[in-house]
Protein backbone atom coordinates (compact mmCIF):
# COMPACT_ATOMS: atom_id res chain seq x y z
CA UNK A 1 0.00 0.00 0.00
CA UNK A 2 1.43 3.34 -0.74
CA UNK A 3 1.82 5.58 1.83
CA UNK A 4 3.56 9.02 1.02
CA UNK A 5 0.79 11.54 -0.44
CA UNK A 6 1.14 12.35 -4.02
CA UNK A 7 1.61 15.80 -4.71
CA UNK A 8 2.14 18.62 -7.37
CA UNK A 9 5.57 19.73 -8.53
CA UNK A 10 6.48 23.02 -6.31
CA UNK A 11 8.33 26.21 -7.74
CA UNK A 12 11.49 26.44 -5.93
CA UNK A 13 12.97 28.44 -8.70
CA UNK A 14 14.45 25.45 -10.62
CA UNK A 15 12.72 25.82 -13.50
CA UNK A 16 14.09 25.84 -17.18
CA UNK A 17 12.74 27.77 -19.94
CA UNK A 18 11.89 25.67 -23.19
CA UNK A 19 14.30 26.51 -25.15
CA UNK A 20 16.80 25.31 -22.93
CA UNK A 21 15.37 22.18 -22.19
CA UNK A 22 14.96 21.34 -25.75
CA UNK A 23 18.86 21.90 -26.32
CA UNK A 24 19.80 19.20 -23.85
CA UNK A 25 20.07 15.78 -24.15
CA UNK A 26 17.41 13.51 -23.21
CA UNK A 27 18.02 11.56 -19.81
CA UNK A 28 18.66 8.03 -19.34
CA UNK A 29 17.95 5.44 -16.29
CA UNK A 30 20.35 3.17 -15.67
CA UNK A 31 18.94 0.87 -13.31
CA UNK A 32 21.22 -2.07 -11.70
CA UNK A 33 20.43 -5.18 -9.83
CA UNK A 34 23.18 -4.83 -7.35
CA UNK A 35 26.63 -6.47 -7.29
CA UNK A 36 27.83 -4.59 -10.48
CA UNK A 37 31.24 -5.14 -10.63
CA UNK A 38 33.61 -2.38 -9.48
CA UNK A 39 37.48 -4.10 -9.76
CA UNK A 40 37.46 -5.77 -13.36
CA UNK A 41 35.95 -4.50 -16.30
CA UNK A 42 33.69 -2.43 -14.66
CA UNK A 43 30.74 -2.92 -18.33
CA UNK A 44 27.97 -1.68 -16.30
CA UNK A 45 29.87 2.02 -14.63
CA UNK A 46 31.63 2.37 -17.94
CA UNK A 47 28.11 2.53 -19.91
CA UNK A 48 26.77 4.64 -17.53
CA UNK A 49 29.81 7.11 -17.60
CA UNK A 50 29.60 6.94 -21.37
CA UNK A 51 26.02 7.88 -20.83
CA UNK A 52 27.08 10.96 -18.82
CA UNK A 53 28.94 12.38 -21.34
CA UNK A 54 32.31 10.05 -20.91
CA UNK A 55 34.88 10.88 -18.20
CA UNK A 56 34.70 14.22 -18.67
CA UNK A 57 31.37 14.55 -17.17
CA UNK A 58 30.54 15.88 -13.89
CA UNK A 59 29.43 12.70 -11.99
CA UNK A 60 27.74 13.00 -8.35
CA UNK A 61 27.11 10.22 -5.87
CA UNK A 62 24.34 9.89 -4.20
CA UNK A 63 24.98 7.01 -0.79
CA UNK A 64 22.64 8.10 1.47
CA UNK A 65 20.71 4.85 0.94
CA UNK A 66 24.20 3.16 2.76
CA UNK A 67 24.26 2.47 6.04
CA UNK A 68 27.84 3.74 5.83
CA UNK A 69 27.56 6.05 2.98
CA UNK A 70 31.36 7.36 3.47
CA UNK A 71 32.31 4.17 2.59
CA UNK A 72 29.79 3.64 -0.07
CA UNK A 73 31.11 7.10 -1.58
CA UNK A 74 34.88 6.29 -1.16
CA UNK A 75 34.14 2.72 -3.11
CA UNK A 76 32.43 5.01 -6.21
CA UNK A 77 34.70 7.34 -6.41
CA UNK A 78 38.08 4.86 -7.17
CA UNK A 79 36.10 3.05 -9.64
CA UNK A 80 34.76 6.52 -11.16
CA UNK A 81 37.89 7.84 -10.92
CA UNK A 82 39.65 4.29 -12.48
CA UNK A 83 37.56 5.12 -15.21
CA UNK A 84 39.21 8.30 -15.65
CA UNK A 85 36.50 10.47 -14.18
CA UNK A 86 37.91 13.49 -12.58
CA UNK A 87 34.51 15.60 -11.42
CA UNK A 88 33.23 13.21 -9.14
CA UNK A 89 31.61 14.36 -5.93
CA UNK A 90 29.41 13.01 -3.03
CA UNK A 91 25.85 14.48 -2.77
CA UNK A 92 26.11 14.31 1.25
CA UNK A 93 22.58 14.23 2.12
CA UNK A 94 23.00 13.12 6.55
CA UNK A 95 19.06 14.43 7.31
CA UNK A 96 16.18 15.62 5.85
CA UNK A 97 17.62 19.59 7.33
CA UNK A 98 20.77 18.55 4.79
CA UNK A 99 18.05 17.74 1.77
CA UNK A 100 16.88 21.17 1.91
CA UNK A 101 19.99 23.24 1.51
CA UNK A 102 21.64 25.13 -1.89
CA UNK A 103 24.82 22.80 -1.44
CA UNK A 104 22.97 19.88 -2.16
CA UNK A 105 20.41 21.13 -4.95
CA UNK A 106 23.34 22.97 -6.93
CA UNK A 107 25.51 19.73 -6.57
CA UNK A 108 22.11 17.82 -8.00
CA UNK A 109 21.43 20.57 -10.80
CA UNK A 110 25.06 21.08 -12.27
CA UNK A 111 25.53 17.07 -12.79
CA UNK A 112 25.48 15.63 -16.22
CA UNK A 113 25.04 11.69 -14.44
CA UNK A 114 23.83 10.73 -10.60
CA UNK A 115 24.55 7.62 -9.09
CA UNK A 116 22.51 6.00 -6.29
CA UNK A 117 24.25 3.59 -4.53
CA UNK A 118 22.32 0.70 -2.62
CA UNK A 119 21.45 0.22 1.33
CA UNK A 120 17.83 0.58 1.79
CA UNK A 121 15.60 2.54 -0.31
CA UNK A 122 12.98 3.45 2.66
CA UNK A 123 15.81 5.27 3.97
CA UNK A 124 16.85 6.89 0.97
CA UNK A 125 13.57 7.90 0.16
CA UNK A 126 12.91 9.13 4.26
CA UNK A 127 15.47 11.83 3.64
CA UNK A 128 13.95 13.02 0.88
CA UNK A 129 10.61 13.08 -0.06
CA UNK A 130 9.37 16.41 -0.06
CA UNK A 131 12.40 17.90 0.26
CA UNK A 132 14.26 20.31 -2.72
CA UNK A 133 16.77 17.77 -3.36
CA UNK A 134 14.08 15.38 -4.39
CA UNK A 135 12.70 18.12 -6.56
CA UNK A 136 16.27 19.09 -8.01
CA UNK A 137 16.38 15.55 -8.97
CA UNK A 138 13.37 16.04 -10.96
CA UNK A 139 14.56 18.91 -12.49
CA UNK A 140 17.96 17.51 -13.46
CA UNK A 141 16.54 14.29 -15.50
CA UNK A 142 12.99 15.83 -17.03
CA UNK A 143 14.51 19.19 -17.82
CA UNK A 144 18.49 18.97 -17.87
CA UNK A 145 19.19 15.42 -19.30
CA UNK A 146 20.77 14.31 -17.12
CA UNK A 147 21.78 10.36 -16.79
CA UNK A 148 20.72 8.74 -13.40
CA UNK A 149 21.76 5.32 -12.15
CA UNK A 150 20.90 3.38 -9.22
CA UNK A 151 22.26 -0.12 -7.71
CA UNK A 152 19.95 -2.34 -5.70
CA UNK A 153 18.19 -0.35 -3.42
CA UNK A 154 19.07 2.85 -5.58
CA UNK A 155 17.59 0.91 -8.71
CA UNK A 156 14.46 -0.14 -6.39
CA UNK A 157 14.20 3.63 -5.67
CA UNK A 158 13.59 4.90 -9.50
CA UNK A 159 10.09 3.74 -9.73
CA UNK A 160 7.05 5.41 -8.82
CA UNK A 161 5.78 2.48 -6.94
CA UNK A 162 8.95 1.26 -5.08
CA UNK A 163 9.11 -2.32 -3.51
CA UNK A 164 10.24 -2.23 0.01
CA UNK A 165 9.91 -5.62 1.59
CA UNK A 166 9.31 -9.01 1.59
CA UNK A 167 10.50 -12.73 1.83
CA UNK A 168 11.69 -14.78 -1.15
CA UNK A 169 8.28 -16.69 -0.90
CA UNK A 170 8.77 -19.76 -2.92
CA UNK A 171 5.24 -19.25 -4.05
CA UNK A 172 2.99 -15.86 -4.88
CA UNK A 173 1.35 -14.82 -1.66
CA UNK A 174 -1.02 -12.12 -1.07
CA UNK A 175 1.05 -9.13 1.00
CA UNK A 176 4.08 -11.31 0.62
CA UNK A 177 5.63 -8.00 -0.48
CA UNK A 178 5.21 -4.18 0.58
CA UNK A 179 5.21 -1.36 -1.89
CA UNK A 180 5.80 2.46 -1.36
CA UNK A 181 6.75 5.25 -2.87
CA UNK A 182 10.05 6.02 -4.75
CA UNK A 183 11.28 8.55 -7.11
CA UNK A 184 8.84 7.70 -9.82
CA UNK A 185 11.14 8.42 -12.56
CA UNK A 186 9.56 4.72 -13.95
CA UNK A 187 5.81 5.36 -13.92
CA UNK A 188 4.73 1.90 -15.47
CA UNK A 189 6.75 -0.53 -13.47
CA UNK A 190 7.80 -2.39 -9.93
CA UNK A 191 11.77 -2.99 -9.83
CA UNK A 192 12.97 -5.57 -7.83
CA UNK A 193 16.65 -6.51 -7.74
CA UNK A 194 19.28 -8.83 -6.86
CA UNK A 195 16.55 -11.11 -8.55
CA UNK A 196 17.70 -14.70 -10.13
CA UNK A 197 19.99 -14.90 -7.66
CA UNK A 198 18.06 -14.39 -4.71
CA UNK A 199 15.20 -15.99 -6.14
CA UNK A 200 12.52 -13.17 -6.42
CA UNK A 201 10.62 -14.15 -8.98
CA UNK A 202 7.49 -15.14 -6.49
CA UNK A 203 7.93 -12.11 -4.47
CA UNK A 204 7.73 -9.81 -7.50
CA UNK A 205 4.48 -11.86 -8.58
CA UNK A 206 3.17 -11.05 -5.17
CA UNK A 207 3.57 -7.15 -5.66
CA UNK A 208 2.51 -7.61 -8.89
CA UNK A 209 -1.22 -8.50 -8.01
CA UNK A 210 -1.49 -5.14 -6.13
CA UNK A 211 -0.76 -3.24 -9.15
CA UNK A 212 -1.34 -5.48 -12.15
CA UNK A 213 -1.51 -2.63 -14.68
CA UNK A 214 2.16 -2.10 -13.83
CA UNK A 215 5.17 -4.10 -15.28
CA UNK A 216 7.46 -6.04 -13.11
CA UNK A 217 10.99 -5.97 -13.84
CA UNK A 218 13.69 -7.82 -12.23
CA UNK A 219 17.14 -7.40 -13.14
CA UNK A 220 19.97 -9.69 -11.66
CA UNK A 221 22.96 -9.17 -10.25
CA UNK A 222 25.74 -6.89 -12.55
CA UNK A 223 23.28 -6.66 -14.96
CA UNK A 224 21.58 -3.40 -16.04
CA UNK A 225 18.41 -1.96 -17.33
CA UNK A 226 19.04 1.36 -19.63
CA UNK A 227 15.95 2.74 -20.26
CA UNK A 228 16.28 5.63 -22.99
CA UNK A 229 13.29 8.06 -22.47
CA UNK A 230 10.83 7.55 -25.29
CA UNK A 231 13.01 5.29 -27.36
CA UNK A 232 14.32 2.04 -26.63
CA UNK A 233 15.57 -0.56 -23.98
CA UNK A 234 18.86 -2.09 -23.67
CA UNK A 235 20.76 -4.99 -21.04
CA UNK A 236 23.75 -5.26 -20.38
CA UNK A 237 26.16 -6.86 -17.89
CA UNK A 238 26.12 -10.61 -17.02
CA UNK A 239 22.39 -11.73 -16.27
CA UNK A 240 18.91 -11.03 -17.78
CA UNK A 241 16.44 -8.63 -16.95
CA UNK A 242 12.68 -10.52 -16.53
CA UNK A 243 9.90 -8.70 -17.32
CA UNK A 244 6.16 -9.85 -15.56
CA UNK A 245 3.31 -8.88 -17.55
CA UNK A 246 0.10 -9.47 -15.57
CA UNK A 247 -2.44 -6.43 -17.22
CA UNK A 248 -4.51 -8.87 -18.35
CA UNK A 249 -4.70 -10.86 -15.06
CA UNK A 250 -6.93 -12.88 -13.58
CA UNK A 251 -6.17 -13.59 -9.72
CA UNK A 252 -8.34 -14.24 -6.50
CA UNK A 253 -6.01 -11.61 -4.97
CA UNK A 254 -9.53 -9.71 -3.60
CA UNK A 255 -10.88 -13.25 -2.30
CA UNK A 256 -8.07 -14.54 0.12
CA UNK A 257 -6.45 -13.71 2.82
CA UNK A 258 -3.25 -11.92 3.67
CA UNK A 259 -0.18 -15.06 3.42
CA UNK A 260 -2.75 -17.26 1.68
CA UNK A 261 -1.49 -18.32 -2.21
CA UNK A 262 -2.13 -16.71 -5.34
CA UNK A 263 -4.16 -17.38 -8.25
CA UNK A 264 -2.29 -15.67 -11.39
CA UNK A 265 -4.11 -16.49 -14.37
CA UNK A 266 -2.85 -15.45 -18.19
CA UNK A 267 0.14 -14.02 -16.83
CA UNK A 268 2.85 -13.48 -19.20
CA UNK A 269 6.85 -13.76 -18.74
CA UNK A 270 9.62 -12.14 -20.79
CA UNK A 271 13.65 -13.06 -20.27
CA UNK A 272 15.60 -9.84 -21.67
CA UNK A 273 19.52 -11.36 -21.77
CA UNK A 274 22.24 -9.19 -21.64
CA UNK A 275 23.19 -8.04 -24.94
CA UNK A 276 20.31 -7.18 -26.67
CA UNK A 277 18.38 -4.02 -27.08
CA UNK A 278 14.83 -3.78 -27.49
CA UNK A 279 13.08 -0.41 -29.58
CA UNK A 280 9.97 1.48 -28.52
CA UNK A 281 9.52 2.82 -32.40
CA UNK A 282 6.97 0.38 -34.46
CA UNK A 283 9.12 -0.04 -37.37
CA UNK A 284 12.22 -0.84 -35.75
CA UNK A 285 9.60 -3.20 -33.66
CA UNK A 286 8.31 -4.87 -37.04
CA UNK A 287 11.97 -5.61 -38.02
CA UNK A 288 12.63 -7.22 -34.85
CA UNK A 289 9.64 -9.20 -35.03
CA UNK A 290 8.57 -8.01 -31.50
CA UNK A 291 5.56 -9.73 -30.09
CA UNK A 292 2.46 -7.56 -29.92
CA UNK A 293 2.59 -7.58 -25.35
CA UNK A 294 6.31 -7.47 -25.86
CA UNK A 295 6.23 -3.97 -27.79
CA UNK A 296 3.11 -2.67 -25.88
CA UNK A 297 5.84 -3.48 -22.01
CA UNK A 298 8.91 -1.52 -23.66
CA UNK A 299 6.37 0.76 -24.89
CA UNK A 300 5.19 1.75 -21.28
CA UNK A 301 8.94 1.05 -19.78
CA UNK A 302 10.25 3.99 -21.65
CA UNK A 303 7.23 6.25 -21.11
CA UNK A 304 8.69 8.85 -18.13
CA UNK A 305 7.10 9.27 -15.33
CA UNK A 306 5.76 12.78 -14.63
CA UNK A 307 7.77 15.43 -13.58
CA UNK A 308 6.96 15.60 -9.45
CA UNK A 309 8.08 18.24 -6.99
Amino acid sequence: MLRRRDVPLMGMGLVATTADAQSRRTGRLVVIGGAEDRLHDKVILKRFTELCGGPGSRIRVLSAASSAPERAWDNYQRAFGELGVSDCAPIPIPDRAAADTSTVTDLILEADGIFISGGDQRRLMDLLWETDAFRALHVAFHLRGCCIGGTSAGAAALSRHMLVRGEAVRLPEKEAAELDIGLGFIGGAIVDQHFSERGRLARLLSAITQRPELLGVGVDEDTALVIERDSAIEVIGQGAVTLVDARDMKSNNPLIEPGERLEMLDVRLHVLPAGHRYSAHEVVQRVQQMPPRLRTAIGQLVAPGPIRG
